[in-house]
């Protein structure tokens, strides 16, 4: 099977690909297989759109803030095949089968927070643009887990969104534009209120600063920057936490984090400066409460981070990096407060593991409450002569499979190419 393959497309996306072919290859079969099974032809295409982890900027993105994320060598592999109808079907194996008319774009409101509004969002949005579109089958295999803070939705989305595009848009949608569809699609037909980088970081892959000053145009530059040849390991802990019931926690960051800058005379907090709220510190807790105050000293600082943590990759001052990783994961614990829902006192399983973490380095390296927050998990660098050691102890404390080593792929929705 190897050599049908082309490894090039096969290295932007799996960058560990010569460690373990036979993983990596083995879900390419699956899909084919899967594909073959379940529409009974074979696949003609082959896409893929990874996950992605947040490195800083913890909760800016819709505060039209700054951010810094990468995409990771998790991803969402889909075989595919036009099927000359106007029918758009997809099985994802260990989920089933989503299928919707191109003839029914408009939003369905019992679809919401459902796969399948994710789809109809995606080809309604490109339909919009002016694209005409086509009907296909294809056939999913993913190891972006979900509620694992990589972001399987995005991936899902920028797997649809590039799919149509290469299929039937002749690739003339660049990443940007997919990320802002996919956006859309979770918006305003899954029924979540998101931020842009997820979907940003899925579809232009490698590590990227990005500016969302202008939601509609976001400023973003793809860094040069290899963790691996600094030394380091980057990994992702699943703290375990029930994820159930929590919209309202993360809902609540946005309209606190808007009532103090509507406080200013402004609609979001990237238009008040921190001069501004310190000057006025007083008014502004008595109008919006302690917290609100204290998550937009939050914005304000880990926004300005997010710029400086781009900056010392570019510089190549790591340590500095590192210094400011934990600057925003100490932010996020005392100002954002997205570590435990308030009032918990028996289960504080991220803050449980932010401390499984902290005893695991040793004083070395960095780590972060990783994304939106309150469940889910935490982020951390670790030097790559400690990761072994590392992995152990933190998998001793939450459980065998929780820690993730990941590394960073340079692609994001991508296709893969056979010989």
């Amino acid at each position: 099977m190897e050599s049908n393959w082309n490894t090039e497309s096969l290295l932007a996306a799996y960058p560990r690909l010569e460690q373990n072919k036979d993983f990596y290859l083995g879900r390419l079969s699956d899909a084919e297989k899967g594909f073959l099974n379940t529409f009974g032809k074979k696949a003609e295409r082959f896409f893929s759109a990874p996950g992605r982890t947040e490195i800083g900027g913890n909760h800016t993105d819709h505060q039209h803030g700054c951010v810094l994320a990468a995409a990771v060598d998790l991803d969402i592999v889909g075989a595919a095949a036009k099927n000359d109808t106007n029918i758009i079907r997809i099985f994802s194996e260990g989920y089933g089968m989503e299928e919707i008319s191109l003839d029914a774009l408009a939003v369905v409101e019992a679809e919401k927070n459902t796969t399948s509004s994710l789809i109809r969002g995606v080809a309604s949005k490109i339909s919009q643009m002016g694209y005409a579109l086509g009907g296909f089958d294809m056939y999913t295999v993913s190891n972006v887990l979900k509620g694992s803070g990589i972001s399987s939705s995005a991936a899902y989305e920028v797997l649809v969104g590039t799919t149509i595009n290469l299929l039937f848009c002749e690739g003339k949608l660049n990443p940007v534009q997919i990320a802002q569809i996919g956006q859309y699609a979770e918006n305003v037909y899954f029924g979540k209120m998101s931020g842009l980088m997820d979907q940003t970081a899925s579809s232009v892959g490698g590590i990227v600063a990005i500016d969302f000053a202008d939601n509609a145009n976001p400023v973003v530059r793809k860094l040069d920057f290899d963790f691996v040849k600094a030394g380091y390991a980057l990994c992702i802990i699943d703290s375990g936490a029930d994820h159930a019931d929590l919209s309202d926690e993360y809902s609540a960051i946005p309209v606190e984090m808007k009532k103090v800058a509507e406080h200013f005379g402004k609609e979001v907090l990237r238009e008040v400066t921190l001069t501004d709220l310190l000057g006025d510190m007083a008014a502004v807790r008595a109008k919006t409460g302690d917290r609100a105050l204290l998550r937009a000293y939050h914005f304000l600082k880990d926004h300005q981070r997010a710029i400086d943590e781009a900056q010392a990759l570019e510089s190549g001052d790591f340590v500095k990096f590192l210094s400011l990783v934990k600057e925003s994961g100490y932010s996020s614990f005392m100002y954002l407060q997205n570590v435990y829902v308030s009032g918990a006192v028996a289960h504080q399983d991220v803050a449980y593991a932010l401390a499984v973490c902290e005893a695991a380095l040793e004083g070395k390296g960095a780590y972060r409450i990783h994304g939106g927050g309150f469940a889910g998990t935490v982020q951390a660098f670790v030097p790559q002569d400690m990761l072994g050691k590392f992995v152990a102890q933190v998998e001793h404390a939450l459980g065998t499979g929780r820690c993730h080593v990941l590394s960073i792929r340079p692609a994001g929705g991508t296709e893969l190419y056979k010989q």
